[in-house]
Order: C-alpha cells, then structure tokens, then sequence
C-alpha cells in the first residue's frame, strides 16, 4: 500500500491534534502539514500537493467553501464540521465524506477507509467537489463577500465595492472597484444568492449594485441605461427599469 500523504485544516488546534491522534492507527497516512486558516491551506495544497485534506468549513479568512473554489488542484476531502444538518444532506447527495463534530473513532476510520479506497483506485474525481461546491453553496444562503484567485494570491471583495456583474456565456464577470474577475457562476446563481436590498438584475445579462447607482437616462424607446458612479453605463431593459423605479423611488 502507497503512503497517502495528508493535509489537515482546521483553525482549532484541538481538533488538528484529535485528527493526528486519531490517525495514529493508520501508518498508511503521512502527515506533511497543519494549517490554522485557509490561506494557509491554500498555500499548502498548491506547495506540498497533498493526497488527502481533512477540512474545516467554519474556519476565519477563508471558508471550507471558499478554499475548495479558489484551488486548482482537487485532492480527496473529508470535512470536520460543526455545519448544519441542511448543508449535510449536499455533502451525502455527492459522495464526497464528512465528519460532524464531535465524532467518534469509529466514524472517523469509516470516513477514513472511503477516502482511502477511492485514492487506491486511482481514479480522482474532481467533478465531485465541483458538484459539492455547487450544492453547498445553495444551502449557505446569501452571500456576504465575493472570493477568488489574483495571481498567486487569494482576493476577499466585499459587496459594497462591487458595482456590478455581467454574463459572460458560462461565466460572470465581476467588476469591483479595483477592477474585474472572472468567476465559474451563473447570473441565476447571484439572483439567488446576493441581497435583493442590494443587486437587482436589471438587464438578462447583468446586476447591479444599487448604492453604485447615480441616475438613469433614457437610451432608447422603452430602453434606459443606468449611470454608475464611476461613469460606466449599464443597460435596463423595461422590466429592470420597473425594479429600480420601485427600488430606488427615481
């Protein structure tokens, strides 16, 4: 049997030390770091390309979530978390394994075994954690920040400095105020999971944020354009126009 090398990040250095306790019965699994946040993490998958990560969801700076959407490589997971029961049931409809705290030796070693079999296999499977990225995030209601990779490094956008997003055929385009990124979303994706208070989907390719909104003008007949304030202009069709006369009292 080849040696599996592991990943664990967690931010709670009791639960690191329960994991490597826990996995002392396995001398199959190498240990070849800890992480306390998923920057670290980040940094650590792309440097030491490990087998195996056992991860925390709820963890500061980075998210679970969010750390499996900025990565390039996939390797096998199993999460420890404390998450809800809702968000579970996503994890179990793909395949991909979890731990929910406090657990027990036996249910870690099951876990373990899964993990494992597939790694001897090998056959990854990196659609599963696309599919459980997807399915996660519609649990986890509306977003409160947007998360992706700028050359070597990781960006964390607040929505207050997102001015609007744009279609991009399978893609969204998200442009903030120190310029623009490329995301794997759909525009339904944000519909459903930005604040109505804040974006409204004023056009069948774009959102806007309402606080970037100076006035609307008139483009055409039935037709208006909303003026931002870094002067791009955005265009409304009837229906978007409707919303933000309603919204926004223009």
């Amino acid at each position: 049997m080849k040696t599996i090398r592991a990943l664990i990040i967690e931010d709670e250095a009791p639960a690191r030390e329960l994991v490597k306790y826990m996995l002392r019965d396995h001398p199959e699994i190498e240990v070849i770091g800890e992480c306390g946040d998923g920057f670290c993490g980040a940094r650590e998958i792309k440097e030491k390309h490990p087998d195996l990560i056992f991860l925390d969801i709820q963890m500061p700076k980075l998210t679970g979530f969010e750390l499996l959407e900025v990565i390039d490589e996939k390797p096998e997971v199993i999460f420890t978390t404390a998450f809800d029961q809702y968000a579970i049931r996503a994890f179990e409809l793909n395949a991909v394994d979890y731990l929910l705290k406090p657990f027990s030796k036996e249910r870690f070693d099951d876990a373990l075994g899964k993990a494992v079999n597939r790694l001897e296999k090998e056959e990854p499977e990196p659609e599963k954690i696309e599919k459980l990225v997807a399915a996660a995030s519609e649990a986890e209601g509306y977003l409160t920040r947007i998360v992706f990779r700028k050359g070597a490094g990781i960006k964390i956008i607040a929505l207050n400095n997102v001015s609007y997003l744009a279609a991009e055929d399978d893609y969204v385009m998200i442009y903030y105020n120190e310029g623009k990124a490329l995301k794997p979303k759909t525009m339904k994706y944000y519909e459903d999971h930005l604040p109505p208070g804040l974006f409204i989907r004023v056009h069948r390719s774009y959102m806007v944020n309402v606080e970037h909104i100076t006035r609307l003008e008139p483009y055409s007949k039935d037709n208006y354009v909303a003026v931002l304030k870094s002067g791009e202009k955005i265009p409304v069709s009837r229906a978007g126009y409707k919303m933000l006369r309603e919204k926004l009292s223009f």
